[in-house]
């Protein structure tokens, strides 16, 4: 089992969730839920390692805060 880290946020046009696995070529679908974003995340993924597990063009470290005066 692989476990891949999602980016999620809402569309302000669309107020749909969109999610996106960062470095992961075609992996970013959305959803009006987030657990339908989940699931169609779940089938894009699977659909994208059929062929053998991807060459993940970035590695996800994590999120910073960054603050602005």
């Amino acid at each position: 089992m692989r476990i891949y880290t999602a980016i999620i946020e809402r569309c302000p046009d669309t107020g749909l969730f969109v999610g996106f696995i960062p470095g992961f070529p075609g992996a970013h679908t959305q959803g009006e839920t987030l657990d339908e974003l989940n699931k169609n995340l779940r089938e894009v993924v699977e659909m994208l390692i059929e062929d053998g597990e991807p060459m993940l063009e970035a590695e996800f470290i994590g999120t910073q805060n960054i603050a602005v005066a």
